[in-house]
């Protein structure tokens, strides 16, 4: 029987059953602790064999890892943990008990959060609550690991304070793993702060991390984020050809720009909070609007089809991330029935000039608490987002082709004169494969004529 370094009661298993998941099937065996706390060893292939064993300490984090908060990477973190152990088809993510907020515990980890929307960074606020930094400890986690025959790890985890625990604890640390994370608006700055402050390494990257001519920053690309009382901070992107086509004749868009390029438009996804299409991409392009390419959180999916036309059969329709139909109020009820049974919210907006009222489509937006919102097209909503003056970021990705004749990203705005159109200032270069990507904000007071 193995005993804590306390010589407290020992930790013991107490259950054992196979769970299959979306990344295999693994066998958690529960573990339970003098605190009371139960830690949750979830284990594929042979571990006890005596060699190396990938391994990960995900501490507990019912918002992030069960409720999908965007306040922290934890959720994130522990898919991707958990993805890359059944890759290997040998090793074991321990989910730690008793560590919800670094160890505050869930009602004080919301205090914290108070604090933190009052200015404090995640570290001020435990210590404006009267609690130490970090009040974690990793002696249970090395016993459940050595009670697993684990004597040695190669340990996935962007924090030393877990490797220092566990070589403390008599189980040796062969290597550390970072686990990459696509920051979103939301939790850039705790990101941050674990870095700067706790001493956690840099994450090993979002995906984008051979692109590095200059070194890519799609929080830079995605610019402020601020959002406004009244609506999303907006951000149009949009991929077009060196002769500035976004489609062929036919309407074939598939693939303008190339992989490097793509995943950086899925990086800046998991950035956002929503991201948004028209009727008639949704229905040529058929696009998910997931951040597949990336580790990170997929955003809303917002679709402006005035009409319902969307199929049940659509990718964006996929239970990878939640789908917002906006609409007309005189669309078909039964269809909108329809989509509601299948779990899609679906919402009326008033019409305009081009199928929906942009102005109220983004005051219903930043009422359902969307903060950032990604617009990648097609061509009518763009356009509709500059004739209603709704645009604060513009990210242009002009690859190396020439179609000829094809779909233009902006209609007719009305400009006469070279001096009424929309200037564009803060310029922001980066290289994507043999992609140029171009961000610029969209200058105050910039607007069509008669805006």
């Amino acid at each position: 029987m193995v005993e804590t370094s306390s010589q407290r009661l020992p930790v013991r298993e107490v259950a054992s059953a196979p769970i299959p998941t979306p990344y295999g099937e693994f066998r958690a065996r529960a573990f339970e602790t003098p605190s009371g706390h139960v830690h949750l060893a979830m284990v594929i292939g042979e571990i006890d064999d005596g060699g190396s064993v990938l391994t990960r300490l995900h501490s507990e984090c019912l918002t992030g890892d069960a409720l999908g908060s965007l306040r922290c990477d934890c959720g994130v973190q522990l898919r991707t943990a958990l993805r890359t152990v059944a890759a290997e088809g040998r090793g074991v993510v321990v989910y730690l008990g008793g560590h919800e907020g670094r160890g505050i515990g869930l009602v004080d980890k919301l205090r914290a959060y108070v604090e933190q929307d009052a200015g404090a960074d995640t570290v001020d606020a435990n210590l404006r609550l009267g609690f130490d930094v970090d009040l974690r400890t990793y002696d249970d986690a090395a016993t459940v690991l050595r009670l697993l025959g684990i004597r040695s790890v190669r340990l996935l985890s962007n924090n030393p304070a877990k490797a220092e625990g566990l070589e403390r604890n008599g189980v040796a640390v062969e290597s550390m793993r970072g686990l990459r994370t696509a920051a979103h608006r939301r939790n850039r700055a705790y990101l941050e702060t674990k870095q700067a402050r706790l001493g956690h390494h840099r994450p090993a990257g979002s995906g984008l991390e051979e692109l590095r001519t200059p070194p890519l920053d799609v929080g830079r690309l995605l610019g402020s984020q601020q959002p406004r009382a009244d609506r999303p901070h907006v951000v149009v992107k949009y991929a077009q050809t060196i002769d500035g086509r976004i489609a062929t004749r036919t309407g074939d868009a598939k693939w303008i720009s190339g992989e490097p390029e793509r995943r950086v438009a899925h990086a800046m996804r998991a950035g956002c909070d929503a991201v948004l299409v028209g009727a008639r991409t949704m229905l040529q392009d058929d696009p998910q609007l997931t951040v597949r390419m990336v580790p990170g959180a997929s955003p809303l999916r917002v679709v402006l089809d005035s009409m319902l036309r969307t199929p049940l059969t659509a990718k964006v329709l996929s239970d990878d991330a939640a789908t917002l139909i906006l609409c007309r109020a005189d669309a078909d009820p039964a269809r909108r029935r329809e989509l509601a049974t299948a779990g899609i919210m679906v919402r009326e907006v008033a019409g305009g000039p081009e199928g929906l009222r942009i102005e109220d489509v983004l005051r219903l937006l930043r009422s359902l608490g969307v903060a950032s919102l990604l617009v990648e097209g097609g061509s009518r909503v763009i356009t509709s987002m500059f004739q209603a003056g709704a645009a604060d970021r513009v990210v242009v990705s002009v690859s190396p082709t020439i179609i000829g004749a094809g779909v233009e990203a902006v209609g007719a705005l009305g400009v006469a004169r070279v001096s009424e159109g929309i200037h564009l200032v803060n310029r922001s270069v980066y290289l994507a494969g043999d992609d140029l990507l171009l961000g610029f904000d969209v200058e105050n007071g910039s607007a069509v004529p008669g805006r």
